[in-house]
């Protein structure tokens, strides 16, 4: 186990590590792999997408602690097969994501990789001291919440493994171009609605079992409360990674208070924090046990 260190508020085991910087501000910081043949697939995934998606990935950490993104450092591999188009597509969806959040490219790295692509990112952000939105706050009672619908992202995987081309439809916006939830977990965050949070990036039942067992509780979610959208199959809800939706919890004294949407996004109640460990879901009046199965890249 390694030592603590002052000024560390949380290490390892939430959506970014939270470090003491001054009496009034709390920095996070969250790191992330992008990996081809892992994480995305070149021959049908637009490079632009690859670049949006190398920060968005790391937005939505920030955004599951209710921070607010500021920088991002930015370190390529680049195997010799990487054309200059493609590069400039890649710093396009980057660049373009990053203006929208207000985030600063601020530093990195570039070097040959004797394989494939990859990209490690840092982003940092901030958050009033003390403030930051943990995975460890929910208690029995509270009630579970989900922003926007589920399963869009692995369904649209799942007609581009079909098709092995990228599908250029709305639709699939979800998987090439997910909207971290920035606005949604600062509003969470600021009007002290959220006891625990975390974004959603591999599945509602692996990452609802993370939020669980880092608050030590349980949890009872009904299958006709999850969101999802008719051609989404509950095992795409339930399962299904990349949504970066946020996963929260709300105390039953607040939650009356809870407005519909944020920032045009909706929020849903789909179930209960309960003492006992481990995931149940409620289909039509049964309880069953719910299997923890996360999403799986290529």
């Amino acid at each position: 186990m390694l030592p603590r260190r002052t000024g560390l508020r949380q290490g390892i085991g939430d959506d970014c590590a939270v470090l003491s910087v001054s009496a009034r501000k709390d920095l996070l910081v969250t790191t992330d792999l992008f990996i081809e043949n892992v994480h995305f697939l070149r021959r049908w995934q637009n490079p632009r997408s690859v670049g949006y998606k190398t920060l968005a990935r790391g937005l939505s950490d920030i955004a599951a602690m209710g921070g607010i993104p500021r920088f991002a450092f930015l370190s390529l591999g680049l195997p010799a097969k990487t054309n200059e188009k493609w590069l400039r597509d890649f710093f396009h969806g980057f660049f373009t994501l990053a203006g929208s959040a207000g985030v600063v490219l601020a530093g990195g790295d570039t070097g040959r990789s004797r394989s494939d692509f990859f990209a490690d990112i840092i982003v940092t952000g901030e958050a009033p001291a003390g403030t930051a939105v943990m995975r460890s706050g929910a208690r029995p009672g509270d009630q579970i919440w989900v922003t926007g619908h589920l399963g869009l992202a692995a369904w649209g995987l799942r007609t581009q493994e079909r098709t092995k081309r990228e599908v250029r439809s709305s639709e699939f916006r979800r998987f090439f171009f997910p909207e971290p939830r920035i606005n949604v977990g600062r509003f969470l965050r600021e009007r002290k609605f959220a006891s625990a949070m975390m974004d959603i990036s591999d599945g509602l039942s692996l990452d609802l079992s993370r939020l669980c067992e880092a608050s030590c509780v349980g949890a009872k979610i009904k299958e006709a409360n999850i969101p999802r959208r008719p051609d989404c199959s509950l095992r795409d809800a339930l399962q299904g990674g990349e949504d970066l939706e946020l996963l929260f919890t709300v105390s039953p004294r607040r939650a009356g208070s809870l407005p519909p949407s944020i920032d045009g996004v909706r929020l849903t109640c789909i179930g209960e924090i309960v003492p006992q460990r481990g995931l149940v879901l409620v289909r039509r009046n049964r309880e069953t046990p719910l299997p923890v199965q996360g999403f799986q890249h290529f």
